[in-house]
């Protein structure tokens, strides 16, 4: 009641304004009060004159507005900054624009992707971690608050038409399912339309689609040339040629957020191989390279500093041939992953510039969600046997594996910063390119600003270009403030103090805090050396001048002690405010998580049911049952006279690692997973019978733990078939959950050569029932 009370207070205090200032009640409310009827209503039609609602309008000259963001990207892997990554269409932008060197992210995914679209910090959202790995702190839940709405839907409610493409990344887990609920959803959030994924890294071949939020499949298969990045461009673009045919005049809001080049790195392999043998000087030659163009190209100021290469990080000399040649191809791949994402987002603005007010549409692009991935140690994957990888070296980047680069790369992606991706200390984790471009307005083309802006700022950038005011309430809840503020004053004034004067940071316990130039950070977790130890007491902190001090490379914390304490009394106090608190180390909490799953032992699936994520690492089991566990599958099928064969049941993989299928085949019942890469096939002895069937296969792990660890560990343990109650074949497996859980057919990529999918399952399939053991 008293919430009831205090929205009515505002609604009707913003009435009374409205006799003062009519544009306020618009303004402070949302929605907008119902308008009122204009015409006559007389006793029949003969004395009255009809009237019709007015559609809300954008204001006159409003913008179009395309905000793309890149995924794992350091500030140093573009040609536009310095890189070695040729991005000729991120340099045209930049050079009908403005290019930001000093803009920040928030070092994790999910996090930067809440701030963009709220203006909020990430803790403030409940984004203080991925989606994936959430915990029950209001901080750290990543259940998007009410009191946080998004620029996306303040847009649509002011005019806009809007839609979002690719990874979304900001929806809680457990909700991701057939059911919902759908309000955290994208279309649940402002944009009138979604197309893409929705877990935040999927299988550029395979993925796992959702239009709006229903599950499809992709247009077409990896043998046709499907790829991610250009099936999201095509419906992007389709998108806009729409509205450019029925509604020229109606702005939009295009979001588009590739997962390129977050891991898995996958791309054409003619991309790939235009970079063949440009990596082989290693990444501390690669790092002064970089340096030297961006010196050249005046991104950084010509007094600052390379940093100092972390001990964990080898020297490239001190490596083997071999593995020079392994990582120099996981580096080829990246590049042409990158040059294959700058040529599809060409694609998409010249498809943007050449229609009506193209000129009027203001882009801006942040390479970047984070720094550069170094989390993945000196060989980065599918390393486990160097010298048999290496005779599938030209497979990296294709359909199987899973393919990252090993940390020096990425750390030489964000030169000339210290640290990486999870480092919110550091800036190699927390500073990436934004390019600017709005040829209507930004006159100043091809500029550089210096300005101290941050991925929160985005949103009231927004707001004023579109000159939509901020509104206090939506939907009856107050909305927090906005911690970003707008940088369209930096379009014209070059060199205009910095608006942005304090920005709090933190990350798995890496934390700092910037006011006015300085920077207070402490180490944690470095993202090369992922140490847990749940001391944060013990952290060290450093000192940072960055306006003089551009890398962040010269430590003051010794000469400085009151400004150190000065900032680290501030970080506490902005951590207060955003629920920072208790900070926590990267990892879940599948335990308390909500979830579908939780306390069942038993799952009945039809074959129409669509496909279901299996809402990965570390909240195993929050939809679907955790498979690892010891547990029978029962499946009652129908076999025609002249025999069937297709998929039971599956699941996965992910690029070619975990999941596992069970179906007919040859009129034997098989059971396949994969096991260290390589698939394991248990086939039935006897074929089976026509008519009604009942088959099954029973896992039994071999550890007799009843608690599972919270990661995607494999389990080992003994598959055993069963045909209509009776023995038909047993193996030895390790099996590791993954990927979609499918029934009557298999969408993603198979585990062997064995079938191709979706290979539907051709005679009759009643249902298929899984019991915990």
């Amino acid at each position: 009641m008293h919430k009831v009370r205090s929205v009515i207070g505002v609604i009707l205090a913003a009435a009374v304004a409205e006799l003062v200032c009519p544009k306020l009640l618009l303004a402070d409310v949302q929605p907008r009060p119902e308008q009122s009827f204009q015409g006559k209503i007389g006793l029949s039609v003969k004395d009255s004159v009809p009237a019709w609602p007015q559609p809300i309008a954008a204001a006159e000259g409003a913008p179009n507005i395309v905000l793309i963001l890149l995924d794992d990207v350091g500030f140093a892997a573009s040609s536009t900054f310095g890189g070695p990554v040729q991005t000729p269409e991120l340099e045209k932008l930049a050079a009908q624009g403005l290019r930001y060197n000093r803009f920040h992210v928030t070092a994790l995914c999910s996090p930067t992707r809440a701030a963009l679209l709220s203006g909020r910090n990430d803790h403030a959202v409940g984004f203080g971690t991925v989606a994936n790995a959430p915990n029950g702190y209001p901080g750290y839940n990543s259940v998007w608050r009410d009191n946080a709405v998004t620029v996306a839907d303040v847009l649509r409610r002011n005019g806009y038409s809007t839609a979002a493409f690719g990874k979304w990344h900001n929806t809680p887990y457990w909700e991701i399912n057939p059911t919902g609920p759908f309000d955290r959803w994208p279309t649940g959030l402002g944009f009138e339309y979604f197309y893409g994924e929705m877990q935040g890294s999927t299988d550029q071949w395979t993925p796992t689609l959702y239009r709006n939020t229903t599950s499809v499949n992709p247009p077409a298969t990896p043998e046709q040339g499907y790829h991610f990045t250009a099936d999201i461009t095509n419906e992007a673009i389709q998108w806009v040629h729409t509205l450019q045919s029925l509604a020229p005049d109606k702005p939009y809001f295009l979001y588009f957020a590739t997962d390129a080049t977050h891991t898995p790195l996958q791309a054409p392999k003619e991309w790939i191989d235009k970079y063949r043998g440009q990596f082989d000087q290693g990444w501390d030659k690669l790092r002064e390279e970089s340096f030297a163009r961006q010196r050249k190209l005046g991104i950084v100021p010509a007094d600052a500093k390379l940093t100092s290469r972390p001990p964990e990080i080898p020297v490239w000399s001190s490596l083997s041939v071999d593995q020079k040649k392994w990582s120099a191809r996981q580096m080829e791949v990246f590049a042409g992953y990158l040059a294959h994402t700058d040529y599809e987002v060409g694609r998409l603005l010249e498809t943007v510039r050449k229609g009506p007010r193209g000129a009027n549409t203001l882009v801006l692009y942040v390479v970047g969600d984070n720094g550069g991935d170094v989390t993945a140690g000196l060989a980065g994957a599918d390393a486990s046997n160097l010298s048999e990888q290496l005779s599938h070296l030209d497979q990296l980047g294709g359909q199987s594996g899973f393919t990252m680069y090993a940390s020096g790369w990425g750390w030489a992606t964000n030169t000339p910063f210290q640290g990486g991706k999870f480092d919110a200390a550091h800036l190699g984790g927390t500073r990436d390119p934004l390019i600017v471009s709005w040829p209507a307005r930004i006159k100043d083309q091809g500029g550089l600003r210096t300005h101290y802006t941050h991925v929160n700022d985005v949103a009231a950038t927004l707001y004023e270009v579109a000159r939509i005011p901020f509104p206090a309430v939506v939907d009856g809840v107050k909305q927090r403030p906005l911690d970003g503020a707008s940088f369209v004053y930096s379009f014209d004034h070059p060199n205009t103090p910095s608006r942005h004067r304090v920005q709090l940071f933190e990350q798995s316990g890496n934390r700092s805090i910037y006011q006015d130039g300085w920077i207070a950070a402490a180490s944690h977790m470095r993202p090369w050396k992922f140490k847990r130890t749940g001391d944060f007491d013990s952290d060290s902190w450093e000192l940072y001048h960055i306006d003089t001090d551009f890398s962040q490379a010269q430590d003051l914390a010794g000469s400085h002690p009151q400004k150190l304490k000065e900032l680290k009394a501030l970080f506490e106090a902005e951590a207060r405010r955003n629920d920072v608190y208790p900070l926590l180390e990267y990892g879940g909490d599948p335990q308390s998580a909500p979830s579908l799953a939780r306390g069942r032992r038993q799952f009945v699936f039809y074959p129409d049911l669509p496909p279901i994520p299996a809402n990965l690492d570390p909240l195993l089991g929050t939809v679907l049952p955790d498979f690892r566990q010891a547990h029978r599958l029962t499946a009652d099928l129908v076999i025609p006279d002249k025999g069937a064969e297709g998929v039971v049941a599956a699941q996965g993989p992910v690029n070619g690692t975990g999941g596992f299928a069970f179906y007919v085949k040859e009129d034997r019942l098989v059971y396949e997973s994969d096991s260290g890469g390589k698939p394991v096939i248990i086939t039935s002895g006897s074929p089976l019978p026509s008519g009604d069937v009942r088959v099954a296969y029973e896992f039994i792990p071999d550890e007799t733990a009843e608690k599972l660890a919270t990661s995607l560990e494999a389990r080992s343990g003994t598959v055993h078939l069963y045909v209509n109650e009776e023995p038909a074949g047993e193996g030895k497996v390790m099996f590791r959950n993954a990927g979609t859980f499918e029934v009557g057919r298999a969408s993603h990529s198979p585990l062997s050569s064995a079938f191709s999918t979706p290979f539907r399952f051709s005679g009759a399939l009643k249902q298929v029932q899984v019991d915990l053991k």
